[in-house]
């Protein structure tokens, strides 16, 4: 296996990191439903969540996946995060549709949870690394991820980079 150069790594940390924060922010909502007590409060975090990872996903689906896939040499790990994507897709798509007040709404954003976790540890302790190996264009992969992000953000109304969040934004 080839070492890759430092502005390989520079440029894959660009785009590695950026999905880690991702990883990180749901996360941490994961954990504030946990705590949450009020149906008004997981209904914002629930909602909160599913803007992020629908941006999330779009981004690897879209980008990350269809550049790293090839590069990789793993067809049973990008297709495993592919159905991962898919049930996570499925779960936001009936929680959107879904109150708090209903009987499962909870079970069913915490299996959403545990789904997401599962990915996230497999993508940070497998395809990362390995994605972080490939001689692909980073840089321009970055540039594109990052634009597109942006999109997807305004278009979502997730939190932006700069940390401003949707009810800011309706101020």
């Amino acid at each position: 296996m080839l070492m890759p150069t430092k502005s390989q790594e520079t440029g894959a940390s660009l785009v590695t990191d950026l999905l880690r924060e991702d990883h990180k922010k749901v996360k941490g909502l994961f954990e504030e439903f946990e705590q949450a007590g009020d149906a008004k409060m997981k209904q914002r975090i629930v909602e909160e969540a599913l803007a992020e990872l629908d941006v999330h996903a779009k981004l690897e689906e879209e980008l990350i996946y269809p550049a790293i896939g090839p590069e990789i040499d793993d067809e049973d790990l990008m297709d495993e995060a592919l159905e991962e994507h898919h049930v996570v897709h499925v779960l936001m798509g009936e929680l959107k549709k879904m109150k708090p007040s209903d009987d499962r709404y909870d079970a069913k954003f915490t299996v959403l949870a545990e789904n997401v976790k599962h990915h996230i540890k497999e993508e940070e302790s497998e395809m990362f690394p390995k994605a972080e190996n490939c001689d692909i264009d980073w840089e321009a992969l970055s540039s594109q991820v990052e634009k597109r992000k942006e999109q997807l953000m305004t278009r979502n109304g997730a939190t932006s980079k700069n940390g401003q969040d949707r009810a800011a934004k309706k101020k």
